[in-house]
């Protein structure tokens, strides 16, 4: 659907960095076959905490994608941004010296800057004097992504960071969208990174169990809609979009991989950190983003859940998407990226994307991990275990986060 002016928006490039995959066809290959990036923790140590596992990213090594000076100025997040950013826009075939930058937006989500360095500087004021490190700012502030993206890639256009906890990427995304749509952007490189595994990020998830506690078994730690499901696992990851508006992309000839249709976004404004029980303000969420996009809900092919393995969001989730969908709701697959890779907090929303434009590209939807025990309370159809071969041609992607914040984003395959 055209926006008020007109201006369709579609992607032409994807690159990704999550615990499963340091690219896009490594991620998709992975996720296909259900595999876990769900392991012990090896980047601190989480002896003393009880909590001992996470998905984290594994074998990055950032000066294979940046100057080893200019990595030591950005923290984890950061550079895992710019990394993601390098493989979207070699997937786009978009050469900047050839891009009128002016017109280049930057648009990143993030939950919560770098809580590393935040610890890091904490600790060294306690422990010897107030000379923390210099770079300390450059690499704790949220917006910091999007200005190392700027920087490296020399956007010059609209720059902005949503900070709307785990709905931050979704909603980053979808602001693209309207972005675009305004005439403000030709190109927004779009999405969302997060690198906050540490120990008081471990526990302050831990404090208010949040996190599950299955240390002894990895793998099967993370179980969305599950009837055993005790928690989510926490993750790191990085996913980048390169969005453009349609005429942009024609006139250069772009691969296009799909077309972002619809965008909504609310609040529950019910509870701090829980989701609304009945699912009012995701329902809402999602009815939005179908309604920009002029799509009915019998049109949809696929949901992409955000799916934590939480007790009350699984639970809501499925509510939200019975008053959403009525009777379909039982039609439509429903599967969480989650299951695999764990919760990558601000990011979870862009990586989760990735994986709904590619279930739209494949015509193959990606199982919902570790799904063993039916529960009840969540009784529809979420893909279980194994890989499904379908006709995808419409996705509604769900992000949820603390605050009450809700953003649904729906995606469809191109068509003239």
């Amino acid at each position: 659907m055209a926006g008020r002016n007109g201006t369709r928006v579609v992607v032409t490039g994807m690159g990704t960095l999550n615990p499963i995959g340091n690219s896009v066809s490594e991620f998709w290959a992975n996720a296909l076959q259900g595999k876990s990036g769900i392991d012990i923790l090896t980047s601190f140590d989480h002896s003393a905490y009880p909590i001992h596992i996470a998905g984290e990213v594994k074998g990055f090594i950032p000066e294979d994608h940046m100057d080893r000076r200019e990595a030591r100025r950005m923290g984890r997040f950061s550079q895992l941004a710019v990394a993601a950013t390098q493989e979207a826009l070699r997937h786009a075939d978009l050469d900047l010296d050839k891009t009128d930058r002016n017109r280049v937006g930057v648009l990143l989500g993030n939950g919560i800057g770098s809580l590393t360095d935040t610890q890091a500087a904490v600790r060294h004021m306690d422990a010897r004097d107030w000379k923390i490190d210099p770079f300390f700012f450059p690499k704790m502030l949220p917006n910091m992504a999007a200005a190392h993206v700027c920087l490296m890639y020399g956007a010059k256009g609209y720059s902005n960071t949503v900070i709307t906890a785990c709905a931050a990427a979704t909603q980053a995304i979808g602001d693209s969208l309207d972005v675009i749509r305004a005439g403000r952007a030709d190109v927004v490189i779009a999405g969302g990174s997060e690198a906050a595994l540490s120990q008081v990020g471990l526990c302050g998830f831990a404090v208010i169990r949040a996190l599950s506690s299955r240390n002894d078994d990895p793998p099967h730690a993370s179980r969305p809609f599950d009837a055993e499901r005790d928690g989510f696992v926490a993750a790191e990851g990085s996913a980048i979009f390169v969005l453009e508006s349609l005429e942009h992309a024609k006139k250069r000839n772009a691969p296009i991989l799909a077309e972002l249709a619809g965008y909504g976004a609310t609040n529950d404004a019910n509870h701090v950190v829980a989701p609304c029980a009945d699912g009012e303000g995701a329902s809402r969420a999602m009815q939005c983003a179908l309604d920009d996009a002029g799509v009915e809900p019998g049109e949809v092919d696929y949901i992409n859940a955000h799916g934590t393995s939480t007790k009350l969001n699984d639970a809501s989730e499925t509510i939200a998407i019975k008053r959403t969908f009525g009777e379909d709701a039982y039609r439509v697959p429903v599967s969480s990226t989650k299951s695999m890779i764990g919760h990558t907090f601000g990011a979870a929303g862009a990586i989760e994307s990735v994986a709904a434009v590619q279930a739209i590209v494949t015509r193959t939807i990606h199982p919902t991990a570790n799904y063993e025990f039916p529960d009840p309370e969540c009784d529809l159809d979420y893909v279980p275990n194994n890989a499904r071969e379908a006709d995808v041609r419409v996705v509604l992607k769900n992000s949820f986060g603390f605050g009450g914040h809700n953003a649904c984003l729906v995606w469809k395959r191109y068509e003239e």
